[in-house]
């Protein structure tokens, strides 16, 4: 059975839809349907909650199996969603700092995730909007980076610097790591600028800029509250349909790239 692919939905730039991407994806993987797991790896805990997870009353989560204190399976949750969940909260912070001066530090989620990769198709990983000890371990495990972004004057700056960012662990920590896709959120097709910064980006990353576009959307910024992706609160909205697209687009590459290794 082929292992899973993980992707880190990072940007250090907060604010971008990040935590919207990660939860919403993986709703609209799982009803490819594939086999998903969202790991929550900001201190925040928003995804957590955005899964229908009080982080107040979690008993084991992110922070123990960083720490060693517990195996990564004993702290998965099922979602109402049919994806399955590696909460956290704010006790991830004080993780974080004990493991400063532990050796490999960056290397604790990889292999937390090792006895999982065979039991699911995907897993995500929502990463803090900072360059910091849990970025490093989710850009150290995943094999591909989803960079949500929102097309404004700062927006190809911020990117640049995540660019970096990547090379640098590729040669330090994962040399397989690469960008998976480009995110264009909260977009409004109206304004002048976010439609000039999108054909920068196209012009810069060309197909690893997703098509699927994900729209300013208030039912999109409503389903959080709720517990729930935008795909339980409200499928037909234009951000459930942007993320069933780019869940499609993903799962369309993975088909491609299996069939090219296939091909004698």
């Amino acid at each position: 059975m082929p292992s899973a692919r993980i992707f880190a939905v990072a940007n250090q730039k907060g604010g971008v839809g990040k935590t919207t991407t990660a939860v919403n994806l993986a709703a609209a993987l799982a009803q490819a349907p594939r086999r998903v797991l969202l790991i929550d790896l900001d201190p925040q805990g928003n995804a957590t909650m955005g899964a229908g997870v009080d982080k107040r009353e979690l008993e084991v989560s992110a922070c123990e199996v960083l720490l060693g204190e517990a195996e990564a399976g004993q702290a998965l949750l099922r979602t109402a969603e049919d994806y399955d969940l590696l909460p956290s909260n704010i006790d991830l912070t004080a993780a974080e700092v004990r493991l400063m001066d532990v050796p490999q530090r960056e290397l604790r989620l990889k292999a937390a995730l090792v006895p999982l990769r065979e039991r699911y198709d995907y897993i995500l990983i929502d990463c803090p909007p900072s360059l910091s000890l849990l970025t490093l371990n989710a850009l150290a495990a995943a094999d591909g980076v989803v960079v949500p972004m929102q097309c404004e004057y700062y927006a190809l700056e911020g990117i640049s610097a995540l660019v970096d960012t990547i090379e640098a662990v590729r040669a330090r920590l994962n040399p397989t790591l690469r960008i998976e896709g480009i995110l264009r959120t909260m977009f409004d097709v109206r304004n002048n600028l976010a439609n000039a910064v999108s054909g920068e980006l196209i012009t810069h990353f060309g197909d690893r800029v997703f098509r699927s576009i994900v729209p300013r959307n208030v039912r999109l910024a409503e389903a959080p509250s709720h517990g729930q992706s935008i795909l339980g609160y409200d499928r037909a909205s234009r951000g459930g349909v942007a993320y069933l697209g780019v869940a499609g687009e993903i799962v369309r590459r993975e088909r491609a790239v299996a069939t090219s290794t296939e091909t004698p």
